[in-house]
């Protein structure tokens, strides 16, 4: 393994320089730190990791607690790309990410926070996990630097979705193509479906709009066959919607298949709209309506935020960044007026 004192021995400078070249000090000639680092890369030098850590007390590793209920994992639509962004600021700054093993397979079942230290994370983020769970608390509550998405704790960062924002937009959006009969299948409880029901039912409010009890129904996110015996069932109604919006957009591939068994056209006979806005929605006819969420925002946000904590944690602020989306029309909402 090439060593700085190899560098230094090739170039003809002290070991000093050479450190201070590869380390990008600014009290080194421009040209004499270029060449340093060009005689480096061709000798195949490079940093001793144990060493970095010893003299940082950083492992420039990051933690990431990530588990959906369907098992989903890293193909899951949305959060994908969330963490996609995530891991791209994070190596950027020159950080890692490891993903928490669940309990079942965690070395002599260690809690998340013992694994944390185990692994020895210089910080963690915490993403679509069960949040009420011990072991969550029990982390967040650590002395080990944490930033959540898409949940609040007390005294902790989070970085979350306008879901309040979002669903104002759709309810108005839909309320201008005319649509007076909206029904909502919401997600399971969680303060994401929490914020957008609460929304929901203001902004219906606000706009004079009436919504009986039947129009809404519950449907756990990406769950299709939920959503289509939910979309059934209001299919079924004596005075049915003229649109229903969905949990997300992949949970709405059980309500089109439900309007399409029974003979119906979107949005000729009925309109859909849903949540996300992940690509396959844009990938066929008609285009999903949708509330877009900014994934790449949320995941550069938490990322950004989370290093923050780390290496500044005396100036940086615990804060909620919210993070906003847009609605994207898409044409799988009717025009009423």
């Amino acid at each position: 393994m090439v060593s700085m004192k190899d560098i230094s021995a090739e170039c003809g400078v002290s070991i000093a320089t050479v450190s201070k070249a590869l380390n990008d000090h600014k009290d080194i000639g421009v040209e004499t730190k270029a060449y340093i680092r060009r005689v480096a890369k061709e000798m195949g030098y490079f940093p001793n990791s144990a060493a970095k850590t010893l003299k940082t007390k950083r492992s420039y590793n990051i933690g990431v607690l990530f588990a959906v209920d369907d098992h989903s994992g890293l193909t899951h639509d949305y959060f994908a790309q969330v963490l996609d962004s995530l891991k791209c600021t994070a190596e950027d700054k020159g950080y890692d990410i490891t993903f928490l093993n669940s309990s079942s397979v965690r070395p002599n079942k260690m809690s998340y926070l013992e694994h944390c230290r185990y692994r020895g994370f210089d910080g963690v983020v915490i993403a679509n996990t069960q949040f009420d769970h011990p072991e969550v608390f029990e982390l967040v509550q650590s002395d080990i630097p944490s930033v959540t998405i898409d949940h609040i704790f007390n005294n902790v960062s989070a970085v979350i979705s306008d879901n309040v924002k979002g669903m104002r937009d759709l309810l108005h959006y839909v309320y201008e193509k005319g649509h007076r009969k909206v029904a909502y299948i919401h997600g399971a409880d969680s303060s994401v479906t929490r914020s957008r029901l609460a929304s929901f039912y203001k902004t219906a409010a606000e706009l004079g709009i009436e919504v009986p009890d039947e129009y809404i129904g519950k449907a756990a996110y990406r769950d299709t066959k939920a959503t289509h015996i939910e979309t059934e069932r209001l299919l079924d109604l004596k005075d049915r919607p003229t649109c229903i919006l969905y949990p997300d957009d992949f949970a709405c591939f059980g309500g089109i298949n439900a309007i399409y068994e029974r003979g119906l056209k979107i949005p000729h006979d009925i309109s859909i709209a849903g949540y996300d806005g992940i690509r396959i929605g844009r990938h066929f006819e008609p285009q999903l309506t949708t509330v877009k969420q900014d994934t790449k925002g949320l995941g550069q946000s938490a990322a950004e935020k989370l290093i923050s904590l780390i290496e500044h944690p005396k100036t940086t602020i615990i804060e909620q960044i919210v993070v906003e989306g847009e609605v994207y029309p898409g044409s799988s909402v009717g025009d009423l007026t």
